[in-house]
């Protein structure tokens, strides 16, 4: 398996992912009668399909097929039949911000922050939960450019624009009251309930190792991986910060670290010493996404002893 996903990707082979994905989707909801929402589905696909083309933007695996392999079995095992429309514009959002701010282009990318305000602040009116990813990219902009005043003016005028705008529909439609869900913390709710989210414990660990050799190993690293893979940790982080402080049971918001994960992951499995701890990674992985799915419908917990 890994000898075949080891293998350089190409342009085309993202329609093939894409095609394999639906198919897996239609055929495991058979089983599942929840009502689709056709705009919030639209958009939550748009925004994987956008996914697959930032692997190559990205381009830390090598443009190999395994990260794209890892990608659909994370979506698939994540997604749970439908989605929020809150939760389908953040993915649609991020695909768009990982998009800009991974251009080689550093013109583009310095004249593109009204841009990403914009994208922040609809991100934001969706899905209030989102507010770590400003402070994503604040740091980013502390990091990476030359104009930090200057940078971070423009994206607080575009969140602006769209502040303005957004408070005089809500005036014109007589809505004059503040709704709490937009003030950080608001809505936090410890985890109460960690099945089936125990289930993914191999994948943490895997997870956890491949964030701490690439630590180890960070001196053999080139400079541009050093900065495209703390870009993609800082991101992470961001993600996480949402997760673990509003997710609680809708364990969908894990959709949001599926492209992170599927590269580190890509990463480390790509760069292990011998090819039958390559192999046996991709199996372990695969399988703990497919139980995890299967334990998201089906209580396997007294199977294994939860």
């Amino acid at each position: 398996m890994f000898k075949i996903l080891s293998k350089e990707s190409n342009i085309f082979s993202i329609p093939v992912y894409l095609g394999f994905l639906f198919l897996l989707i239609f055929i495991f909801n058979i089983l599942n009668f929840n009502h689709i929402e056709f705009i919030s589905e639209t958009i939550t696909f748009i925004g994987i399909a956008l996914g697959y083309f930032l692997f190559n933007k990205i381009n830390l695996n090598r443009q190999t097929h395994l990260p794209l392999f890892f990608y659909t079995f994370f979506v698939f095992a994540l997604y749970p039949g439908n989605l929020d429309i809150g939760l389908s514009i953040a993915l649609l959002i991020n695909s768009f911000l990982l998009l800009i701010l991974t251009n080689s282009n550093e013109k583009v990318r310095k004249n593109s922050f009204v841009i990403v305000g914009v994208l922040l602040a609809i991100n934001f009116i969706f899905l209030p939960t989102t507010w770590p990813l400003l402070l994503f990219v604040i740091i980013h902009i502390i990091a990476t450019s030359s104009k930090i005043g200057l940078n971070i003016f423009r994206l607080f005028f575009g969140i602006t624009l769209i502040a303005i705008s957004y408070l005089l529909l809500s005036y014109s439609f007589d809505y004059r009251s503040f709704n709490m869900d937009y003030f950080p913390f608001s809505n936090f709710k410890p985890q109460e309930v960690w099945y089936p989210l125990i289930l993914f414990l191999p994948i943490v660990a895997f997870l956890a190792i491949a964030i701490l050799s690439h630590f180890i190993h960070i001196n053999e690293k080139s400079l541009e991986n050093k900065y495209k893979y703390t870009f993609l940790l800082t991101f992470s982080a961001a993600q996480l910060v949402t997760i673990i402080l509003y997710m609680n049971q809708n364990h969908e918001y894990l959709l949001l670290l599926s492209l992170p994960a599927s590269i580190i992951l890509g990463r480390y499995v790509t760069y292990l010493p011998k090819y039958w701890m390559k192999e046996i990674s991709v199996w372990i992985i695969i399988f703990t996404l497919l139980i995890y799915k299967l334990g998201a419908y089906f209580d396997l917990a007294h199977l294994i002893f939860i």
